[in-house]
């Protein structure tokens, strides 16, 4: 039956007329920081302790964020919205802009960590997808599941993306399945990014880089390579990564 219900549903996308090319994503982030914690084999004793004290019993922790998109490029960022956890508080956002050029097979990706920013500029390389049987409703949109490891970072993503909505855009660093990636799982559930609401729209200067960019140039290869470090660093030290790195 199971088989009989994803037959169906891959028939109905196929006879679908793909209107919905251009538009934006509305996603929220959810940081589960008791379940990313526990994923963390190597935290101190202290470390552990810190932790439960600064969220003082709160586990979840919201982010919002947009992702512009049509079938040659995309960008994601991050949302104008707050969320409760800012209320009253003047958080500062880190820069995190990541853009994908489909049509010229090209990423640009200002993004701050380690208290640096840094352009990560390198080709696209196709990223290694398992594609799944499941489905599920995302947003209104049926999904199909797929799945794919970082190697860096030790994490398995399932991904669940609306073959309706044929461009190879996903949140995240994460893109080139055969439709718009709706929902991200990290880490059986750490780390959640689920899309909210899918505007259909004419995009302008959306994808428009600046014309001067500040931050320290790097391809992908050297900035994974600092990653692993920074990473390897943190185990030996017995401490979380995760603070001043995205999980």
């Amino acid at each position: 039956m199971k088989k009989v219900i994803i037959i169906i549903a891959i028939f109905l996308v196929s006879i679908t007329t793909y209107a919905q090319q251009e538009g934006v994503v509305s996603y929220t982030r959810t940081t589960y920081w008791t379940k990313l914690n526990s994923t963390l084999s190597y935290l101190s004793k202290q470390e552990k302790e810190k932790q439960a004290y600064m969220f003082g019993g709160r586990d979840d922790w919201k982010e919002y964020t947009l992702l512009y998109f049509n079938e040659k490029e995309s960008r994601y960022t991050h949302s104008e919205e707050k969320s409760d956890e800012s209320e009253g508080y003047a958080w500062r956002k880190e820069e995190y802009n990541v853009r994908r050029n489909f049509e010229k097979n090209t990423m640009n990706d200002a993004m701050e960590m380690l208290g640096k920013v840094y352009i990560v500029e390198d080709s696209l390389q196709m990223p290694n997808w398992k594609i799944l049987n499941d489905i599920k409703d995302v947003a209104g949109h049926i999904c199909m599941k797929a799945m794919i490891q970082d190697t860096v970072k030790k994490q398995k993503i399932i991904a669940w993306f609306a073959q309706d909505i044929p461009v190879n855009a996903g949140p995240e660093r994460l893109y080139g399945l055969p439709g718009l990636i709706l929902e991200l799982d990290i880490n059986d559930g750490a780390v959640t990014i689920e899309a909210t609401k899918i505007e259909n729209k004419k995009l302008t200067t959306e994808f428009d880089l600046p014309k001067k960019q500040k931050g320290k140039k790097i391809n992908d290869l050297a900035f994974q390579d600092m990653l692993r470090k920074f990473i390897q660093e943190k185990i030996k030290e017995e401490r979380n990564p995760y603070w001043t790195i995205r999980y």
